[in-house]
């Protein structure tokens, strides 16, 4: 288990240091200069170039990408060339409602996603199968914007159960502030939950046509007793790589919903970097993302080890 850790954590350092390397060419050759955008149209050459050289945009390419790594490796992601506050004061406040509402949206799909996949392999071919398979293949296909939209007409402008959208801050009260993500992770949620459970079904289906799990019921348990008790373990692991992928997606990917509800995370402060050409912000909060999403991947890797032993005796 120790070795098949180390190579998965080699492969995690070199992605990462590949995507920072990709992260940052694409974003300096973005066209426009941040400077002569701060300033405007009319700005004189020497205060532009003053301003450069406040901001550090003077240095050539390959120094400026060494001191973004060596300072985010030292936790200094740089300071931010609109706001003049700290990258990493800002990602930590916004980072307190992206996360929250990223979990509250995987536990909501799991919850859905797992008994929906579960009853539709145990019935398939039947009504119930066919219902649960036309209601995922409808979360699928409308965009989880539309759901956002709909949950705000229906349950905050007709029934003024939520509000339409904005946070109060954790000061306020924890369920005061769940309340006002529960909207906006229900909206995520939903269509994860539809991808999530078509691949339990089929994994499930592929496990129920294997040998062992014909021995199983050969010695006397039910179907439902051997779906529990084998199947369900071992249809686990394409399970957890969607798992992996989704947190991962619903930490970066809600921009839209972020934007629809009002609430003040990394998906809106990325939107506003890339508007404002705060090219620093922008590099610091991908880079961020993208390393979630390699370590998440990771600890799905050990995930799998865990689960399949059998990957363990192949390293």
């Amino acid at each position: 288990m120790l070795r098949y850790s180390l190579k998965r954590l080699l492969s995690l350092v070199i992605s990462l240091a590949v995507a920072s390397l990709v992260i940052f060419a694409v974003i300096e050759v973005a066209p426009g200069d941040p400077a002569s955008f701060m300033l405007g149209i009319n700005a004189q050459p020497d205060t532009v170039a003053a301003l450069r050289a406040e901001l550090g945009l003077d240095m050539s390419k390959p120094q400026r990408y060494v001191a973004w790594v060596t300072g985010m490796l030292s936790g200094d992601f740089g300071t931010s060339y609109t706001y003049r506050t700290p990258v990493a004061q800002m990602i930590a406040d916004r980072m307190w409602i992206s996360l929250p509402l990223a979990i509250y949206a995987l536990t909501l799909s799991t919850l859905i996603a797992f008994p929906a996949g579960i009853y539709a392999a145990s019935r398939r071919g039947k009504g119930g199968d066919v219902a649960v398979m036309g209601a995922t293949q409808l979360g699928i296909a409308v965009p989880n914007f539309w759901f956002a939209m709909m949950l705000v007409l229906i349950f905050a402008i007709n029934l003024r159960w939520f509000s339409a959208g904005g946070f109060p801050g954790w000061d306020k009260g924890f369920w005061l502030s769940m309340k006002a993500l529960t909207l906006p992770a229900i909206s995520l949620a939903l269509p994860q939950s539809a991808i999530l459970a078509r691949v339990m079904r089929s994994s499930l289906l592929d496990i129920l046509g294997e040998d062992f799990m014909r021995t199983a019921r050969a010695k006397g348990l039910t179907r439902r007793q051997a779906l529990w008790r084998h199947g369900l373990r071992n249809a686990l692991i394409p399970v957890l790589t969607i798992i992996g992928l989704q947190f991962s997606f619903l930490l970066a990917g809600g921009i839209i919903i972020e934007q629809v509800f009002f609430l003040p995370g990394l998906g809106r402060l990325i939107f506003q970097a890339i508007s404002a050409r705060d090219l620093i912000v922008v590099e610091s909060v991908v880079m961020l993302l993208v390393f979630s999403v390699i370590l998440v991947n990771f600890l799905v890797d050990l995930a799998y080890a865990a689960v399949d032993p059998r990957l363990r005796s192949r390293t």
